[in-house]
């Protein structure tokens, strides 16, 4: 095989199982960032410890913001291995800005505890949620450039049903 052949026709599933591996490695980020809030939580006598604010309802609204997001870009795939364009660039559209909104939960709900006096510094208790708060929205904007790629290759109508691997690569991370 030519060196041109392998730049213009790439193994048939190189780019998902790398995608695999990388979150593979990500979800060992993920569950030992658990695992050391479990293991703060499980050593508490109370929680949250006494005088700290509860979290607040806001991320519940993140929480659902996120899950939309997973059935926009699931409509996505769907979209592409479909070939309507139309609904393909609408679902990639509606991802990006579902992706936004949950940055913006995030960075309320901060703003909000910060306005508690609770922060990262102040005990185990606020540094485990901005641990893992934060770790959250480094993944989504981690997604976000990416899908932004996406889409604007979409806009331009280079996605069809043979040829969708960035869409592909999107839905897994996304999800």
């Amino acid at each position: 095989m030519s060196s041109l052949a392998s730049k213009t026709n790439p193994v048939p599933g190189a780019a998902p199982l790398g995608m695999a591996l990388f979150l593979v490695s990500l979800a060992v980020l993920f569950a030992a960032s658990m695992v050391g809030f479990l293991v703060v939580r499980l050593d508490a006598e109370t929680w949250p410890p006494p005088g700290m604010p509860r979290l607040p309802h806001g991320l519940w609204i993140s929480t659902v913001v996120l899950l939309v997001s997973s059935g926009t870009m699931h409509w996505a795939s769907r979209s592409a291995r479909d070939g309507d364009q139309r609904a393909l660039q609408r679902a990639l559209v509606s991802t990006t800005a579902l992706g936004a909104v949950f940055l913006a939960c995030q960075v309320a709900v901060w703003w909000h505890l910060v306005s508690l006096d609770l922060t990262a510094t102040t005990n185990l208790y606020g540094f485990s949620f901005y641990m893992l708060t934060l770790l959250h929205a480094l993944h989504v904007i981690g997604g976000l450039a990416p899908l932004a790629v996406t889409t604007w290759r979409a806009r331009r109508g280079r996605y069809t049903p043979e040829q969708r691997t960035g869409v592909t690569l999107c839905a897994m991370y996304w999800h």
